[in-house]
């Protein structure tokens, strides 16, 4: 979370008679930072309706700051609640839909998918089916409320607009097998892509994943300790093939494991495909897609998003885990105005822009632990930018807890004191933030010296 002394507001009659302490915010526990209360709402595979997007900037119009932001697991959160409004705040939410089905069930939502599921042409079949049947086991069985707020699952249908670079404690992703789907999965990771040396464990059919997921959760949790909040924690000390053996005694199917398994590996996805006009499955549609500059939307911003949405499209917005939202089924010959009503709204759709490639943290402006003021120095070296070769990414992060990004960015410039960084570039053979480039460089140094990176620049691992 985002404050070193972190406070959290619960509203009593809507959580268990214990809620477990948490720096984690939720839609039911308000957690302090240093611009406010931040209240956070998990999307059901990152989907709003309209009216929901309305009632979330309402919400934050009367009782925050008006600064809504998308996060980096296609969440949404409201920053700045006021002392004395959370409860208010929360009741809004609640009556817009937006809570979880069960009491004490909020923290464990965290199931990711591609925010075009059901609509990429790439896809080998649409997963929204079973995220629905996912979710609805995380949420209405209460054993499971124990997992970590941070504990995530991975659902990949094989979309080329997809993000497989975060870690997932659980991965399930897509192969085609015998004219038949299987799901491939994995622990503490992320899905094999080509040339990487990591394999899947086993494979499930359709069918068989929701009772796979449910016997690996409670398995997780009968053999973690109070130090076990994360599945890689756990197998540091236990053989992820030893967590396999258990997991199959408690199944009533065989887990499929051979050499065409070992040798698969999920196919890549295409970079910055969440910007712009995308086709869609559907013949005669498109999905658009526009990114708040450094993920901070604004309340009037918001407004005009569902309105454009209920004008042009479904009336739904699609979160994304770039921070960026998309608006599905929209028309062919709607596309080109509706990018061009996104510009004027203040939104980046271009992935040539350098703030198309900027993420940044609200470092210490919102962050008690934050050295620099992040995103105020992201728009400075985004402007600085204008006109270079575009990059293949660049984190500023406030702390070395990098909770902007939850995988490693091919750039970093990780703040060392005020209007200070130290700047990293990815390598596969060095852990955290990467290999050092330059030490101490103030805003401008960084821009000169990233301005002045070869064209096609690419990190080395890739």
């Amino acid at each position: 979370m985002n404050d070193s002394a972190p406070q959290s507001h619960e509203l009593p009659h809507e959580l268990p008679s214990e809620p477990r302490p948490s720096a984690c915010p939720g839609l039911l526990r308000i957690v302090q930072a240093r611009d406010g209360g931040i209240c956070r709402i998990k999307l059901p595979a990152g989907r709003l309706r309209a009216s929901q997007a309305l009632a979330v900037a309402a919400a934050a119009q009367e009782h925050g700051s008006g600064v809504i932001e998308a996060t980096n697991r296609a969440n949404l959160q409201i920053r700045g609640v006021r002392v004395g409004q959370e409860d208010a705040l929360i009741a809004s939410l609640l009556a817009a839909g937006l809570g979880p089905s069960s009491p004490g069930a909020d923290d464990v939502r965290n199931l990711m998918v591609s925010p075009a599921a059901g609509l990429d042409p790439a896809a080998l079949l649409d997963v929204s089916p079973l995220a629905e049947q996912l979710l609805a086991t995380l949420q209405d069985n209460p054993s499971l409320h124990r997992l970590s707020a941070k504990f995530a699952l991975l659902l990949d249908g094989g979309e080329r607009l997809a993000m497989l670079e975060h870690p997932h404690d659980l991965w399930l992703s897509a192969l085609q097998g015998g004219g038949r789907p299987l799901f491939a999965f994995g622990l503490a990771g992320c899905p094999p892509l080509p040339g990487s040396p990591d394999t899947a464990l086993a494979a499930v059919t359709l069918a068989q994943v929701p009772a796979l997921v449910l016997a690996c959760l409670e398995l997780f949790l009968e053999l973690a300790g109070p130090e076990h909040s994360r599945m890689r924690q756990l197998l540091a000390e236990l053989p992820a093939q030893a967590f396999l053996q258990r997991l199959q005694a408690r199944l009533d199917f065989p887990l499929q494991q051979d050499a065409a398994l070992r040798q698969w590996r999920r196919p890549a996805a295409e970079a910055w495909a969440h910007l712009g006009l995308q086709p869609q499955l559907q013949p005669g549609l498109l999905q658009v897609g526009a990114a708040p500059p450094l993920g901070r939307l604004h309340v009037q911003q918001l407004i005009e998003l569902a309105r454009l949405t209920q004008q042009f499209g479904d009336a739904s917005l699609r979160l994304t885990p770039w921070q960026s939202l998309l608006l599905p089924n929209i028309r062919q010959a709607d596309g080109p105005t509706l990018l061009r009503a996104l510009g004027e709204l203040g939104l980046v759709c271009d992935p040539l822009q350098p703030l198309a490639r900027i993420i940044a943290c609200s470092g210490s402006a919102g962050c008690g632990k934050g050295l620099a003021a992040t995103k105020a120095d992201a728009l400075a070296l985004a402007a600085r930018l204008a006109g270079s070769a575009p990059l293949p990414g660049l984190h500023l992060s406030g702390c070395p807890r990098s909770c902007a990004a939850a995988h490693d960015s091919p750039l970093t410039l990780l703040a060392v004191a005020d209007g200070r960084y130290d700047l990293y570039q990815r390598d596969a053979a060095v852990p955290g933030f990467g290999r050092p480039l330059a030490r101490h460089l103030t805003i401008t140094e960084a821009g000169d010296l990233l301005a002045a990176l070869p064209d096609p620049w690419k990190p080395t691992d890739d």
